[in-house]
């Protein structure tokens, strides 16, 4: 499961682009998936542009790492759903991250990955968790008052969210 954060990381990039400053994202000014707001809390300092316009891949993995993956114990989740849950996650918030992954198990919804939410994940078939869980997310985001912009590619996100999630809870484990 450790293993996975690099993978993730590589498909939520896939789907996160370069530099952006769309009028009607409410992100604003974004990099790599990373807003501007996000990484002035991330660096302790406010950035300009050109700061923002030159992100790495490097530079913005540590944040990923702790503010994302760590943030939804996604080294504790079954391959394919830690993708699934991270991916939400940076598109959505950790807490609603937290919460469709719960409303996908049937649990208690208070958007904390907690022991009870992690033994509930491993128990579970993997593919048809991470079905339930891109369903409820996709339900989600056709609520949203931004769908008419962005539904298009966010309905694109998840579908191959979904597909490569089952594709890496599907491969047989590693010794």
């Amino acid at each position: 499961m450790i293993g996975n954060f690099l993978e993730c990381l590589k498909e939520v990039l896939r789907h996160e682009g370069g530099y952006v400053n769309h009028p009607a994202d409410p992100g604003g000014m974004t990099n790599l998936g990373v807003t501007k707001r996000t990484w002035e809390a991330f660096k302790g300092r406010e950035v300009d542009e050109s700061t923002m316009r030159s992100l790495t891949v490097d530079d913005v993995t540590p944040l990923y790492r702790d503010r994302y993956w760590a943030a939804v114990k996604a080294d504790s989740l079954p391959p394919g759903v830690d993708l699934a849950v991270f991916d939400i996650a940076v598109n959505s918030g950790q807490k609603r991250a937290g919460m469709i992954l719960q409303q996908a198990l049937g649990v208690s919804q208070d958007g904390v990955i907690g022991p009870r939410t992690i033994q509930a994940a491993s128990i579970v078939h993997a593919s048809g968790l991470i079905n339930d869980i891109c369903d409820a997310r996709l339900a989600y985001l056709k609520s949203l008052h931004h769908w008419p912009t962005f539904g298009k590619g966010w309905g694109r996100r998840v579908e191959a969210v979904r597909k490569k999630a089952v594709e890496m809870s599907t491969r047989p484990a590693t010794p």
